[in-house]
């Protein structure tokens, strides 16, 4: 197990999340563990890329990643990342109605043949 203070962690992240690879990483604020950071691959979840695709879907619900990083953070294509928050029912925009129409209208102009 190691520590890090949150002085360490604000100046050096990195290292901490390597530490966090191979064993337990406790977070001090001043004399006090405040957290713990776990590697991922040390929850020792079987079914990992389902895990990925759970979180992915819970960050890009929330608003705190786009599609694309989602895809990234579920290791799998965009085109599949989208399809799934489709099929979930889950928007993938998060504009007003009008907002989309003028979207579609602007991306319809983009791919109409050139004249």
């Amino acid at each position: 197990m190691h520590s890090v203070n949150v002085r360490q962690l604000k100046s050096n992240p990195s290292m901490a999340l390597r530490e966090a690879k191979n064993d337990l990483v406790v977070v001090m604020n001043r004399d006090t563990p405040d957290a713990v950071l776990v590697g991922i691959e040390q929850l020792g979840i079987a079914d990992l890329p389902h895990v990925r695709r759970a979180l992915a879907v819970s960050l890009f619900r929330g608003g705190d990643i786009s599609a694309a990083t989602a895809a990234k953070v579920a290791q799998v294509p965009l085109a599949d990342m989208l399809s799934l928050l489709s099929a979930m029912g889950i928007p993938l925009y998060g504009g007003s109605p009008a907002d989309a129409v003028q979207e579609m209208d602007t991306g319809a102009r983009w791919l109409a043949p050139k004249r």
